[in-house]
């Protein structure tokens, strides 16, 4: 009898070893399921944070400066074709096959930084452009409008020609209002500003 009793809590013993062997393979696929799907969780705010990288605004030496060659022809957006030869700024529309705007302006004091705007408004988009004078070392033209800050592209001549052109195009709408134009040196310092007459 003695024997029989051992045995049987011998055979008790193996049955509830393998129960908890079963139970921990059975746990372990599930352990790993948890954590294969909290990784996710916590990887796009990494790389988020990883990607995060300075706005224009804060990165203001950043150039838009495109150097052309006398007579070469830049697409402006909106239909628009910009070419600069040396007596100033030439450009052509969907409406109008050539147009000019002297780079020398008597009224402008010489080499003193200064930035204008012309404004065409063509089918949906308006077209923004500009001459600015008195300086080589300009790097961008930001024009402050209703809709927000449109950062400029700029072109000018090879050499020291002091001056250059500034161009953006946007949408067309009732509400869209141009508060102020700023051009900006290779340092981010603000050095012209102009703001459009008020009807």
């Amino acid at each position: 009898m003695a024997a029989i009793e051992r045995a049987g809590r011998a055979r008790r013993r193996r049955r509830a070893a393998g129960l908890a062997i079963g139970c921990g393979l059975l746990l372990a696929p599930l352990a790993v399921v948890t954590v294969r799907a909290a990784l996710p969780d916590h990887t796009p705010a990494q790389r988020t944070e990883v990607a995060t990288s300075p706005t224009p605004s804060e990165t203001p030496a950043e150039t838009t400066v495109r150097v052309v060659a006398s007579g070469e022809r830049v697409k402006a957006g909106a239909g628009v074709e910009i070419w600069l030869t040396g007596e100033g700024k030439h450009w052509s529309t969907p409406e109008m096959d050539h147009q000019f705007q002297s780079a020398d302006d008597p009224e402008i004091e010489p080499h003193r930084p200064h930035v204008g705007l012309h404004a065409e408004e063509l089918d949906d988009r308006y077209f923004l452009s500009g001459v600015y004078e008195g300086t080589d070392d300009a790097a961008r033209v930001v024009v402050d409008t209703s809709d927000g800050k449109v950062t400029a592209s700029l072109v000018r001549l090879a050499g020291a020609p002091g001056w250059g052109v500034w161009y953006a195009d946007l949408p067309t709408h009732d509400s869209l209002a141009i508060n102020d134009v700023t051009l900006f040196n290779t340092r981010g310092k603000a050095i012209a500003a102009m703001t459009p007459a008020q009807p």
